[in-house]
């Protein structure tokens, strides 16, 4: 097992999962920042949060979904950004499924604020948020030297 865990193709592996999992992240925040109120409406239709936490929320998701991406991306406390990409991933997965069992036809809200029949929520959306969940935890547990922004300012510092 330590052989596993120590093997160095992690590290490649990793760097690919971080990069196009922060791609993924800083791109769906992306619209989400600049139209705050056109997000908060997607918050609102999942029907969770009480209404008084809904702004709040669409105001600050998509700043720590930036945090995330950009801490995948540079390879910037790597694992962390992967721990926050987890427990995302695992929130936007439950709102998804209360979502798909109350019936709801609305947009998923991932990427940008359009109508239900251009982003419908599905067991597609789950299942492909189940894999972004993959590959965090992956990047989580397996990338453990990552290749990235620490691993050159552990360098430079030794």
């Amino acid at each position: 097992m330590r052989r596993f865990l120590d093997w160095r193709g992690h590290q490649w592996i990793g760097l690919l999962a971080r990069l196009y999992l922060g791609g993924v992240f800083l791109f769906a925040c992306w619209h989400k920042i600049v139209h705050p109120d056109s997000f908060a409406v997607d918050v609102a239709t999942y029907q969770i949060l009480p209404l008084p936490l809904v702004n709040l929320f669409a105001i600050t998701l998509p700043w720590v979904e930036l945090g995330a991406g950009l801490m995948l991306v540079l390879g910037f406390r790597a694992r962390s950004g992967a721990l926050l990409t987890s427990g995302m991933m695992v929130m936007f997965i439950v709102a998804l499924i209360i979502a798909l069992a109350k019936g709801l036809d609305m947009s998923c809200g991932c990427f940008a604020s359009q109508g239900s029949e251009e982003d419908p929520i599905s067991y597609r959306t789950v299942l492909r948020d189940l894999c972004w969940l993959a590959l965090s935890v992956y990047i989580l547990f397996l990338d453990r030297r990552p290749i990235g922004l620490d691993a050159l300012l552990e360098r430079r510092s030794a």
